[in-house]
């Protein structure tokens, strides 16, 4: 039997796993599902539509799978899904979607997220990334696996942020950032590449060097958007060793849909 607190309030139609632990004063909701040997702190209310994977920590005074901030949100079931091995610190607060994207906001797996995160409605995101304290995340924004989001790091609505990107602490970030970038400011500013993220994670320094050509393609080199493309395509062309980086950085140029932060 899953070890819940006496104090505690469990829905009697949330499925839980056997192994579970649920801590004092929490509020685990009916359409709630929560996988094998995930531990729920104090005071956290899990509701909604929301799905969790294995291996979670939640720390106490979470708000998890509540309704959209949004509203054009009129009580549709939109989901949540947390995956496996994410921890989630004090008071964050996760949203769920709304039908006006993909009904469903995610976070992957092996994510560490730091206290007071808000995650709005319909966010993506990816796997192995840190949000520091007060990393403030806007509905529909996608961040790919690796980002590092630095304290009172905030973020536009549509925004994309990339692989491997870095983002600064107090960075305001308005466009979309390509993987591998190191940026701050308020307004953003990109400042290079991410090359100590990239050396932690056992990157070559052939990739990263292909990486950085890429980089100067893009910030450096005076070129347009869609020349960049081209320069990018031929680079990677002409250098198979990082072929791969130097591609996802120019399909990510054809995805950006709020410009680059340039």
């Amino acid at each position: 039997m899953a070890k819940i607190h006496a104090t505690a309030i469990v829905d009697s139609k949330a499925q839980l796993d056997d192994s579970v632990e649920i801590g004092p004063y929490s509020v685990i909701g009916p359409n709630v599902v929560i996988g094998a040997r995930t531990v729920v702190g104090p005071h956290v209310v899990i509701e909604g539509n929301t799905t969790i994977g294995c291996d979670n920590k939640f720390f106490q005074f979470s708000s998890i799978g509540a309704a959209p901030q949004d509203k054009k949100w009129n009580g549709e079931p939109t989901r949540l899904t947390i995956g496996d091995r994410n921890t989630i610190r004090e008071f964050c607060t996760f949203n769920t979607g709304t039908v006006q994207d993909k009904g469903v906001t995610s976070l992957g797996n092996d994510n560490w997220i730091s206290a007071y995160v808000h995650l709005a409605h319909d966010c993506q995101v990816g796997s192995n990334t840190i949000f520091s304290n007060n990393a403030q995340i806007a509905g529909h924004v996608e961040i790919g696996d690796w980002v590092i989001m630095s304290g009172f790091a905030n973020v536009h609505q549509f925004c994309k942020i990339g692989a491997h990107a870095f983002v600064g602490m107090s960075t305001s970030l308005t466009q979309d950032v390509p993987p591998f970038v190191l940026l701050n400011g308020n307004p953003a500013q990109a400042h290079g590449v991410n090359i100590e993220g990239l050396k932690r994670r056992g990157f070559t320094r052939e990739q990263i060097n292909g990486i950085r050509t890429a980089y100067k393609l893009i910030y450096r080199s005076g070129l347009t958007l869609e020349e960049a493309k081209t320069a990018l395509q031929a680079e990677e062309a002409a250098n198979p060793a990082a072929a791969e980086q130097i591609r996802s950085m120019r399909e990510f140029l054809g995805t950006a849909t709020r410009g680059i932060v340039r």
